[in-house]
């Protein structure tokens, strides 16, 4: 098993980040609130789940080694396969599908494209006993990338042109959040740039 990959990051796709890693670049499958703590040249470490089948290797990319526990765990339930697994993973955060299961939040499971009210029934009786209870403080977590301090909305730029979007369609999806960021901002908080980027990329696929 591949547990972790480290190195500079050496291209940025919409679902990938290529790592350089001995001279071998790695194509790693992450989700839009991991890449978005990626910068093209700088090193990064992300903890790896590699998934085997019969025509394919695919090596999924994590922020901490509790994403892809948690990661690992969604795919012990039946119906639930790396793909769909990564998309929970990319609408909630480990702790939120802890807090999901463990109070029967059926809502929050059908907010993930691909489980219906049916699977998220489903899902809540196998996994109940599976993710354990919420772990987290509270506070920020630590991002794949030690990078310099920088405002949300030069972190959200940065990320959508590391995506691969235009300048132009950066800056309108930037201003269709900022709403939610000053929000933020008023409660006293900081805006979460990973529930940014996702609400960025809806609405540059709704103007598409």
């Amino acid at each position: 098993m591949i547990a972790f990959v480290r190195g500079p990051v050496a291209a940025l796709a919409p679902t990938t980040a290529v790592v350089e890693v001995g001279g071998v670049g790695m194509a790693v499958q992450c989700t839009p609130a991991t890449l978005a703590e990626l910068r093209i040249g700088q090193e990064a470490r992300l903890a790896t789940s590699l998934v085997v089948r019969e025509d394919s290797l695919t090596l999924y990319g994590f922020a901490d080694d509790d994403e892809r526990q948690v990661f690992e765990l969604l795919q012990t339930a039946s119906g639930v396969g790396p793909r769909l697994a990564q998309a929970m993973l990319a609408v909630h955060t480990p702790d939120a599908l802890r807090r999901a299961v463990s109070t029967g939040d059926e809502k929050a499971l059908t907010a993930v494209p691909g489980i219906g009210k049916k699977g998220a029934q489903k899902l809540l009786l196998e996994l109940k006993d599976r993710l354990g209870e919420p772990v987290g403080t509270g506070g920020t977590r630590q991002g794949a990338v030690a990078a310099a301090p920088a405002s949300w909305a030069e972190q959200l730029h940065s990320a959508l042109i590391g995506l691969g979007y235009a300048a132009r369609d950066a800056d309108e999806a930037v201003a269709q959040v900022t709403p939610q960021a000053e929000a933020a901002l008023a409660d006293g908080g900081q805006p979460p740039v990973p529930q940014l980027l996702r609400a960025a990329l809806q609405s540059l696929n709704r103007t598409r």
